[in-house]
C-alpha cells in the first residue's frame, strides 16, 4: 500500500520549514517533509560561533564546489549549503537582512503580480518577532522568527562606524526599516545566545502536530509524474545505498531544495532543457529551458588590515582566553561564542549617480587565513568584505550525470559582466578608505590585503579574482516570470509552467538578485506561498507614504 499525503515537501530547509508549519495549521491536511540530511541536534548548529565548525562538516553540509569561473583566478570556490533540518539557516551566519524595496518592485515589474514591496512587507512583518528598535510600519513583533541586534560592543566596531560617518555614511538604526543605506551593528536570528533557525522557529513547533511527518536521511532521487501532473516522490532512505521508497501526494509536490538542489531534482526528473536531459539519457517529461539557468550570487573580495594597540577575535579564541569565553557563554550566553561572522553592516553607493545603495560592506574585528574561510589567523587583524548588491552576471546549475547522488555542476560566472567588475573595484576602494579612516588610525597598523602596492583598477580587479569568494547567497535558478518569458520556470503562484501539482518554493524562484543576504526573503517567499497553496487571501498591501 503506497503511503499518501496531501503535500510532499522536498527539503526541510528555510522554505520547507515555514511551509510545513503553515500548511499543517489545517488539521485535516497531511504533510510529509523529506530531508536528505540528519536532524539538527548537533551542538555546533545552536552555538552561534559554531558556524566555523559546520562550515566544513559534511554530516550537515552538502559542501559543494563551484566550477572555475572566468574571474576566479583558476580557483574552484567552496559552496557550503545546509543539509539538515533548517537547511542553510542551521549553518549560516545568522544575518537577518531583507533587502531594498526596489528589489521586490523589480520582481513585480518583470510580470509577477503580487510581489511588489507593499505586497511582501506584510509577510516580513508577520514572520518576525523583532526585539529592539524598529518602526512598526516595517517591523513585526509577534511572529515565529526572533530578530535581535548584535549586542557585542567592540571598540574596533565603534571606530569603524565612526570612520564610515567621517566619510559621509550615516548611522542607520534599522537597515530593515524605511531605508537600507547607512552603517550599523548587524541584525541576526539569535535569542539568548542561541541560533534561531527556520527549524527552531517553524519546523519543530509543527512536528508536535499529528498531521506532520518529517523524514531525515531521505535523499530524493526524482519526482513521479502521471502525464504532466506530479503525483509523488522517489527517495532513498539512508542515502545512496539505502532503501528506494516512493510516496504519493494527493494535492501537490513542493520542491524546496534551494538554488542548487531544486533545479537538480527537476532535471533528474525530466523537466528542463531537452539538450541537457538527452545528453544524460534522461527522458524529457517537459521541456523547460530555464531550469537551472540564471544563477546569481554575491562575490566578495575581503580587504584585511593588521591591527595594533588592541586585541582582536583572532587572539581571544586561543588558549586560556577561549576557556574564559566558553565559561562566559555557558553562564551568561554572551561573549565570543555568541558572535556571528559579521558584526557591522554598511550599505553605500559605488558612485554619485547610483540612486540606491549598490554596495554592501561588512566589518569584523577578525581575519581569516588566506584561502581558508572559517579559520582565524594568528596575528591581530580586521576584515572588510565588500560586494555588489545587484550583480548582472548569471551562471547556471546543471546535472553532471543521471546519478542523483552526483553533485550538480555549479557555474556562477562571477564578474562576467563589465558593470560587476566596475562595482566590485569601487567596493574595494571604499573598503580601503574605511580601514584607513581617521577614527581607526589608533588601531590600523597597515593594509595586508590587497596591500598598498595594489593601486590601479586593473590591479584591484586582479586582487578580487585572486581572493574573492562567495557570500553564500545563491538564487535565481528556477525563476518566477510569465509563461512567455523563455527564462521563466514558475508563475507568480510558484507553479511550474506547463505542469500540474508541482511548485518550487525557495530562493531559486527569485527572478533577480536582491540587495541582501537571502535567508529573510526565502522565509518570506515560503510564508506568502503558503497562503497561495491554501487559497487564503493575502494580507492587505502595506500603505506606505512613498507609494501614495
Amino acid at each position: 500500500m503506497m503511503e499518501t499525503f496531501d503535500y510532499v515537501i522536498i527539503g526541510a530547509g528555510s522554505a520547507g520549514s515555514v511551509l510545513t508549519n503553515r500548511l499543517s495549521e489545517d488539521a485535516a491536511t497531511r504533510v510529509c517533509v523529506l530531508e536528505a540530511g540528519p536532524s539538527d541536534w548537533h551542538p555546533y548548529i545552536h552555538l552561534p560561533a559554531g558556524f566555523i565548525k559546520t562550515f566544513h562538516m559534511k554530516s550537515v553540509n552538502w559542501a559543494y564546489q563551484q566550477e572555475v569561473g572566468p574571474y576566479t583566478g583558476g580557483r574552484s570556490i567552496y559552496a557550503p549549503r545546509g543539509k539538515t533540518l533548517g537547511g542553510s539557516s542551521s549553518i549560516n551566519g545568522h544575518i537577518y537582512n531583507r533587502g531594498q524595496r526596489q528589489d521586490f518592485d523589480t520582481w513585480a515589474q518583470l510580470g509577477n503580480r503580487g510581489w511588489g514591496y507593499p505586497d511582501v512587507l506584510p509577510y516580513f512583518r508577520r514572520m518576525e518577532r523583532r526585539v529592539g528598535e524598529g518602526d512598526d510600519t516595517y517591523r513585526g513583533r509577534d511572529g515565529n522568527l526572533t530578530v535581535t541586534t548584535m549586542d557585542w560592543q567592540d571598540p574596533l566596531c565603534e571606530a569603524f562606524m565612526n570612520g564610515a560617518m567621517s566619510l559621509g555614511i550615516p548611522r542607520n538604526p534599522d537597515y530593515n526599516g524605511q531605508i537600507q543605506e547607512g552603517v550599523s551593528y548587524c541584525q541576526r536570528t539569535i535569542l539568548n545566545g542561541l541560533r534561531v533557525s527556520a527549524a527552531t522557529a517553524y519546523l519543530h513547533p509543527a512536528r508536535k502536530r499529528p498531521n506532520v511527518d518529517v523524514r531525515t536521511h531521505a535523499h530524493v532521487t526524482g519526482i513521479i509524474f502521471e502525464g504532466k501532473r506530479a503525483v509523488g516522490v522517489r527517495y532513498n532512505r539512508g542515502g545512496k545505498y539505502g532503501d528506494p521508497l516512493e510516496i504519493r501526494a494527493n494535492k501537490e509536490v513542493i520542491l524546496s531544495g534551494g538554488a542548487y538542489n531544486s533545479p537538480q531534482v527537476l532535471q533528474l526528473s525530466g523537466v528542463g532543457s531537452p539538450d541537457l536531459l538527452q545528453s544524460h539519457g534522461i527522458e524529457v517529461r517537459h521541456a523547460l529551458p530555464g531550469v537551472g539557468e540564471g544563477l546569481q550570487d554575491h562575490y566578495a573580495p575581503r580587504s584585511v588590515a593588521r591591527v595594533k594597540n588592541i586585541k582582536t577575535i583572532n587572539e581571544l579564541r586561543r588558549g586560556l582566553s577561549l576557556w574564559v569565553e566558553a565559561l562566559k557563554w555557558a553562564t551568561t550566553r554572551r561573549g565570543l561564542l555568541s558572535l556571528s561572522p559579521t558584526m557591522v553592516y554598511c550599505f553605500w553607493h559605488s558612485g554619485e549617480t547610483t540612486e540606491s545603495s549598490d554596495l554592501q560592506l561588512t566589518f569584523t574585528p577578525a581575519s581569516y587565513k588566506e584561502g581558508v574561510q572559517g579559520q582565524l589567523e594568528d596575528e591581530p587583524g580586521m576584515t572588510v568584505a565588500s560586494w555588489q548588491q545587484r550583480p548582472e552576471s548569471r551562471g547556471y546549475v546543471r546535472i553532471r550525470s543521471a546519478d542523483p547522488f552526483q553533485p550538480p555542476i555549479i557555474q556562477t560566472n562571477y564578474l562576467a559582466e563589465e558593470i560587476d567588475r566596475r562595482v566590485v573595484v569601487a567596493g574595494m576602494k571604499l573598503a580601503r578608505r574605511l580601514l584607513a579612516s581617521e577614527p581607526l588610525k589608533p588601531y590600523f597598523a597597515y593594509e595586508d590585503f590587497p596591500g598598498p602596492k595594489v593601486q590601479g583598477d586593473d590591479e584591484l580587479l586582479a586582487a578580487a579574482t585572486e581572493r574573492g569568494t562567495t557570500t553564500f547567497h545563491p538564487g535565481c535558478t528556477c525563476r518566477m516570470g510569465p509563461a512567455d518569458a523563455p527564462w521563466a520556470v514558475v508563475d507568480d503562484q510558484l507553479r511550474v509552467h506547463g505542469m500540474e501539482g508541482l511548485r518550487v518554493i525557495d530562493a531559486s524562484i527569485m527572478p533577480r538578485m536582491i540587495s541582501a543576504n537571502l535567508n529573510a526573503s526565502t522565509l518570506m517567499i515560503a510564508d506568502k506561498a503558503s497562503d497561495m497553496i491554501r487559497g487564503k487571501a493575502a494580507p492587505a498591501a502595506a500603505k506606505l507614504a512613498e507609494y501614495a
